[in-house]
């Protein structure tokens, strides 16, 4: 069954918690930013995307709302999400003259079906001319050059700002996978929180991820780093610096790490005996802005006894996976989600 020939304007989605990445066929990745959107509350119009959005979190005035639409991976805030889609198609769209495209979007492995109609269903709005979706874990090790069409095992952990998602691939498929609401934006809100009861300071979202990609880690650093944070002194409400060190951050973080490394060994233990055989060969593969997190690689080959390794731009996996999926779609298109749901 011949499923659809994508022309060159096609273009494809990793639609994050944190960050939206857009890769166009021919072109590589042609758009990186957070999934921020700032609506004029009156009358309903996108007054800004991406990082000009970010910077207005937490500093809006009554008539604007600042909001990330994505939550835990998936759409928490429909007409938002959908007017970014929008905004963010149409300027790809404009800027590479690529009319009405045809879009394979990354998804999250737990999606449910209502979730799902609900990507496509913004998709669509925001000017598509067919939707596919694709698992990102499935969509991460295409991107990490895994070679998931071969009979070998293979696992990859994505952890991205709202979801960690851990699967084992093999024949072009999903064998076992765990999906859990515990990623990126969870460590920085156990940084807020530790501020906030240990050191009796108000920091914003924004300060709390700097702190984590600045002086975040897994384990101890050979040399404890530390930098200045200014926030909002709760004893007295006035403004206030003061200075946070990674054994604080790792502290901080630990207990959200330590439920990612539980559902890594969860995965593994319900892994078949011969693709473990090949996972114990080949290591775990990481991808997601959170395998940045300074040694968490360490730490999680520490507690699974196996050797880890972190995929090349871990940032862009997922991404990058949608763009080789628009590459070869006839060879993987049974790896789509809405193209064996229609079967």
């Amino acid at each position: 069954m011949k499923l659809l020939g994508f022309g060159s304007k096609d273009i494809g989605i990793d639609l994050g918690t944190a960050n939206i990445l857009v890769t166009l066929k021919g072109k590589g990745i042609v758009l990186k930013e957070p999934s921020v959107v700032a609506i004029d509350r009156k009358t309903g119009e996108i007054l800004a995307t991406g990082h000009e959005a970010k910077e207005m979190l937490g500093r809006t005035p009554e008539s604007i709302k600042a909001v990330r639409p994505m939550k835990d991976g998936v759409i928490a805030d429909f007409t938002a999400t959908q007017l970014m889609l929008k905004n963010i198609i149409k300027k790809v769209c404009q800027r590479y003259n690529a009319g009405r495209p045809r879009v394979v979007v990354g998804v999250p492995s737990g999606i449910t079906e209502v979730e799902e109609r609900a990507v496509e269903e913004a998709v669509l709005h925001a000017g598509a001319k067919e939707v596919y979706l694709i698992e990102e874990p499935m969509a991460a090790a295409i991107g990490a050059n895994l070679d998931v069409a071969e009979p070998t095992g293979n696992i990859i952990v994505d952890i991205g700002g709202g979801t960690t998602e851990v699967a084992v691939i093999s024949l072009g498929g999903i064998v076992v996978s765990n999906s859990l609401r515990t990623a990126g934006d969870e460590l920085d809100q156990d940084i807020l929180n530790y501020v906030k009861r240990e050191m009796n300071l108000a920091i914003g979202d924004i300060t709390a991820e700097q702190i984590k990609m600045e002086i975040g880690c897994a384990t101890p650093l050979m040399t404890e780093a530390s930098m200045e944070i200014s926030g909002r002194d709760l004893t007295t409400g006035l403004p206030r610096n003061a200075i946070i060190t990674s054994t604080q951050v790792e502290e901080a973080m630990k207990e959200s790490i330590l439920e990612i490394v539980d559902i890594i060994k969860a995965t593994l233990e319900r892994t078949p005996p011969e693709l473990a055989s090949d996972i114990v060969e080949k290591g775990i593969v990481l991808a997601g802005g959170g395998a940045l997190i300074k040694n968490i690689d360490k730490l999680i080959s520490l507690k699974t006894e196996m050797p880890v390794y972190i995929a090349e731009e871990p940032l862009e996996c997922v991404v990058k996976g949608t763009g080789k999926t628009l590459e070869d779609l006839e060879k993987l298109k049974d790896i789509l989600v809405n193209a064996r749901r229609k079967k």
